[in-house]
């Protein structure tokens, strides 16, 4: 088992999974962003993306989705839930919900604030980024009365999304964020095993006017 990883990025969900699940894997951490920085990466993964993992025969780059294979293939249900749980629709509804509403939109934040610094795409960015945190008002709500996201305790979905809440910090965009939603991003990122997985690589720090 094994994961390609750049710290900071969507990589760090499945990383913080296989820690939470104590299982052993072989990691190779990239600079960011490895498609331009270390090319021949692309000779493993044709999209130059993170993550990229690979278990036996099974090669995965979706972030979610490979949280997801982990606790399924190996019957985590520490750590997730299974189909005939009341909260399994809600559980998978969080769990991509994080990546296709909520690090969607912070991904052309990160291309036009940071990587491709262009003023005439700025209101790309900044409009972008208030789209990010209009549509965090659902988890806004969620959490004025739940301390984990389904259950009733800790799965994969709050990795999921506090990945999200983590990226925006990094974005310099959680000044915004409701109480709530804060605190809970304090609290799963002080678990250990996140401790863990963040510690790998070098941390992303972008200059962000």
């Amino acid at each position: 088992m094994k994961l390609w990883h750049c710290a900071g990025s969507r990589s760090l969900r499945p990383l913080w999974t296989l820690e939470e699940l104590g299982m052993d894997y072989e990691l190779e951490v990239l600079p960011f962003p490895p498609r331009f920085l270390q090319r021949e990466y692309l000779e493993t993964n044709s999209l130059g993306t993170v993550p990229f993992f690979r278990d036996g025969e099974v090669e995965m780059t979706e972030s979610a989705g490979i949280c997801q294979y982990l606790v399924d293939r190996y019957q985590r249900w520490d750590f997730g839930l299974q189909p005939h749980e009341p909260a399994y629709g809600a559980y998978l509804n969080w769990l991509h919900h994080s990546d296709a509403t909520l690090t969607f939109p912070q991904t052309l934040v990160l291309r036009y604030k940071v990587l491709e610094p262009d003023p005439a795409k700025q209101v790309v960015a900044d409009d972008y980024a208030r789209w990010y945190l209009a549509r965090l008002k659902r988890l806004d709500q969620h959490l004025l009365d739940h301390e984990y996201l389904v259950d009733g305790r800790f799965t994969i979905a709050d990795i999921a999304i506090t990945y999200a809440l983590y990226f925006g910090r990094v974005l310099k965009l959680d000044a915004e964020y409701a109480p709530q939603t804060r605190e809970y991003l304090n609290r799963m990122t002080a678990r250990e095993a996140f401790k863990r997985a963040e510690s790998q690589g070098e941390p992303l720090q972008f200059t962000i006017d």
